[in-house]
């Protein structure tokens, strides 16, 4: 299915969006952010047969944030404010929430430059693949501005305060290599086996049990935030809420008879 500088494709339990505007290294338009990809988000969390999700960009970027062209003509026609903040909202908050928000697992496969609100587009997903060509740029600085929709809640949770004072205080760029040093991408493959690589570990993971792996991102994420009796209590939740699930009996069943199990997210 195509939107307007977006493709969105499914197969085998997978889903597959990529940013299309590879003219604009897949900047993004006002549209995009506010509507376009949270109605994407809803569409994929609505839809049972989606079990992953993977990002990427078209073309040699990953996603540079906001369109600078269309940024620099609001600007100076006075509706910046408006087009940033719709209805007076935060920056970026529909697409930010709803990417934080959406129950299944997240794959960001980063073919190119992130930039701006690209770069928090691969933080909001829960696993990075980066291509040897991916460069992470945090330029904000040198606009006068700060790193936004959500960057400074995620990349210190991943890579501390210390890197991030660092690479936001001068507007350095990371390259893959030092990216995967750091733990900002899981890992670098060669480019042109990036979407091999993405799609394989997705179909992996699609194949787990969807109540499970929706659990385990909620525990995660809670966990950035509890204190450990909080998290020992969520833990406890999930667990006995998994126990009564078929997911589980299949699990079990499938251990003593030694096959593989047919999860289905029940």
């Amino acid at each position: 299915m195509e939107y307007e500088g977006l493709v969105l494709e499914k197969r085998n339990g997978v889903a597959v969006l990529t940013l299309n505007r590879p003219h604009r290294l897949n900047a993004l338009t006002a549209e995009i952010s506010n509507e376009l990809l949270p109605k994407i988000f809803r569409e994929v969390q609505e839809d049972d047969g989606v079990r992953a999700l993977i990002i990427t960009g078209a073309g040699k970027g990953f996603c540079t944030g906001a369109d600078i062209v269309l940024f620099n003509q609001a600007a100076e026609e006075g509706r910046l404010q408006g087009m940033l903040e719709p209805r007076g909202e935060t920056i970026g908050g529909a697409l930010v929430l709803g990417l934080y928000n959406l129950e299944k697992p997240v794959i960001a496969a980063v073919n190119g430059v992130a930039a701006g609100g690209g770069i928090s587009i691969a933080l909001l997903s829960d696993i990075r693949i980066a291509s040897e060509r991916a460069i992470f740029n945090l330029a904000f600085v040198m606009r006068g501005l700060i790193p936004d929709c959500g960057c400074t809640f995620l990349m210190p949770r991943l890579l501390g305060t210390g890197r991030c004072y660092e690479y936001m205080y001068t507007g350095d760029s990371i390259d893959a290599r030092e990216a995967e040093r750091i733990g900002l991408v899981n890992r670098v493959v060669p480019h042109e086996k990036l979407m091999e690589e993405a799609e394989a570990l997705a179909n992996r993971i699609a194949q787990g049990p969807p109540l499970a792996l929706k659990q385990i991102k909620r525990a995660v994420q809670n966990g950035l935030l509890n204190n450990l009796e909080q998290q020992l209590y969520f833990e406890t939740y999930a667990q006995k809420f998994l126990m009564g699930s078929e997911d589980f009996r299949e699990g079990l069943d499938s251990f003593r008879n030694k096959r593989l199990p047919q999860f289905k997210g029940r």
